[in-house]
């Protein structure tokens, strides 16, 4: 289930060519549809099979989509969804700079909203979908974001993703927000919940548990901390996650605060990033930073976690999709929100103009109409239970993981439960066979954002915030951290309740592409930042822990961090405005 959960999170940046470099630049940007009128409404039956190319910048599979995922689109379709993902590739941005130079990214494509999606428009990438747009009722629901998404592009050429019916300052997130302390609940009981009053009192507390259960039920050795590097970008991931729990999110270089009051460079001495560094350094003083932090990946991270011997989670769903079975929760196991007295954990707003991707129709698209109706389809209730499921927490399929029951309420079948919960299982051949998460859609993009209302049911999308689903959710170990934080049914409920949540209006901001020369300096920049990072949470001392940030800063510096960091800074600034104007004219 993790596996595609944190795929979200695997946003690739980089600078691209302009297309102008690709020699692209007279192509014109007024591919349309079929003429100017109005198009015919799509049928309901394709009576030939196709096979469209999806052009994907978020995708971490390539190929045929396989499983209940790719029947449902054929069934519905007569569509096999071919995935052709950069991530994968290789490469960086080498297989989007070849095929835009051959002038054919795909039949479907999902890219960047901003610079990129304008110079595809003007490269004659991109069809204009306006005539077709008219019959597209479930995307048009929200018309506003893409209106807003096509400003200036004299057309309809994208559609953009994550959207939203809610008003921008609340949060976009379910029962549980992106980020947060999670903690091994069982093992934090075992030494008497000791309060917990800033990050760094969650150390003592965090060896006091690593002491207390030292092996994991495996035999092996527990750490209360571990990390992986494969996320590292503009600096350690790992370290900016912290940064999220007193209301921080990254922009470039800097750290800006939800409500626009703070905005810090990463390497001033008195930032979070640099607190947060020497968190880490002071975990391994005290034995409890997993050795292995520096060579692992995501994937081993994880299996440890499924394991039982890591004691600590950055995000809800890393921990509890790893350790949360039924099985386990119903012995009394598992990872929940640490009560942390001085948390104001960053949470993303829901944005009216939807997300940074968009979905757009090639301008070679072998049936065009057939791409704009299954882009359209993503955003009918249908599409977003069958999308979304296991990344934005959207059910599955009706029928399958779920259906209403007697009294017109959703809630899932003991099949959901199943696959849903942890333990995994096989789709029946009619719906296409296989393992369910294998069978998961490989666009991994989210539409409408899990916590919107369902137009056909009056309910949330995500499954976890159906009345049947909490009815039937109480656990040993969801009853007793609800006995020891004021009762409380979700960690939602909880931070809410405890002003302990910092909501960044949902605004759709899009940083402007980095100049040549700015991407250069920043590259440079990174790789610095990144390498010392590490050093620094590994230092064998505090002598060579100051050391290391004295010669990161200087070497940062004489590489134009200060260049870089300016232009992050007015990005900053800009986000900040833009959320000030969604919330003044949304609320």
């Amino acid at each position: 289930m993790l596996s595609d959960v944190r795929r979200r999170s695997l946003l690739t940046g980089g600078a691209v060519l302009t297309l102008s470099g690709l020699g692209l630049s007279a192509c014109s940007g007024s591919n349309s549809g079929p003429g100017d009128g109005p198009a015919e409404p799509f049928p309901t039956a394709w009576d030939d099979a196709l096979t469209a190319d999806v052009f994907d910048g978020l995708a971490n599979q390539m190929g045929e989509q396989p499983g209940w995922f790719g029947k449902l689109v054929t069934d519905r379709f007569n569509l096999t969804l071919n995935v052709i993902a950069p991530n994968v590739a290789g490469g960086g941005d080498t297989l989007y700079n070849t095929r835009v130079s051959a002038g054919d990214l795909g039949d479907i494509v999902l890219t960047d909203q901003g610079q990129k999606l304008t110079e595809l428009v003007e490269g004659g990438l991109l069809m204009d979908i306006s005539s077709w747009y008219e019959h597209m009722e479930s995307s048009a629901r929200f018309d506003a974001a893409v209106q807003k998404v096509n400003e200036g592009l004299d057309g309809i050429y994208a559609i953009p993703t994550q959207v939203s019916t809610l008003k921008p300052s609340e949060p976009s997130e379910g029962i549980d927000p992106t980020f947060g302390p999670f903690v091994r609940w069982d093992v934090y009981g075992k030494v008497g919940y000791p309060e917990i009053g800033t990050l760094e009192d969650l150390l003592p507390v965090l060896k006091q548990m690593q002491d207390a259960e030292p092996t994991a039920a495996n035999g092996k050795r527990t750490y209360a901390l571990s990390l992986f590097a494969d996320w590292d970008g503009n600096y350690m991931n790992n370290a900016k996650q912290p940064c999220c729990y007193y209301g921080y999110d990254e922009v470039g270089f800097v750290l800006a605060k939800a409500d626009g009051s703070d905005f810090q460079s990463i390497l001033d001495p008195g930032s979070l990033y640099v607190r947060v560094l020497k968190w880490f350094f002071e975990a391994n003083q005290l034995g409890i930073l997993d050795p292995e932090s520096t060579t692992q990946n995501y994937d081993t991270l994880f299996s440890k976690m499924q394991a039982g011997q890591v004691l600590f989670s950055f995000w809800p769903w890393q921990g509890q999709a790893a350790f949360n079975t039924e099985a386990n929760m119903a012995e009394g196991k598992g990872f929940m929100i640490a009560p942390l007295a001085d948390q104001k954990i960053f949470s993303y707003g829901a944005s009216v103009y939807g997300g940074k991707q968009v979905f757009g129709v090639g301008s070679n698209a072998e049936d065009p109409a057939r791409g704009a109706a299954f882009i359209d389809w993503l955003y009918s209730s249908e599409g977003v239970y069958a999308n979304s499921s296991q990344t934005m927490g959207a059910a599955g399929p009706q029928g399958l993981t779920w259906e209403l029951n007697a009294d017109g309420k959703p809630e899932l079948t003991d099949f959901g439960r199943q696959v849903l919960l942890g333990e995994g299982g096989n789709v029946p051949e009619e719906w296409g066979g296989g393992s369910y998460i294998d069978g998961t859609s490989w666009l991994n993009v989210t539409t409408v954002i899990g916590n919107d209302e369902d137009p056909e049911t009056g309910f949330p999308f995500n499954y976890k915030m159906w009345e049947t689903y909490q009815a039937t959710a109480a656990n040993p170990l969801t009853e007793d951290w609800a006995g020891r934080m004021g009762g409380h049914a979700t960690t939602m409920e909880y931070l809410q309740a405890n002003d302990m949540l910092a909501v960044g209006a949902g605004a759709s901001y899009v940083a402007p592409e980095d100049s040549s020369e700015i991407s250069t300096i920043r590259n440079q920049v990174k790789a610095v930042i990144v390498e010392s990072s590490w050093k620094m949470a590994f230092a064998k001392d505090q002598a060579e822990f100051d050391a290391l940030l004295a010669e990161m800063q200087s070497t940062a510096d004489g590489l134009g961090y200060q260049q870089v960091l300016e232009v992050d800074m007015a990005n900053a600034k800009d986000q900040d405005a833009l959320r000030k104007e969604v919330v003044a004219e949304f609320g």
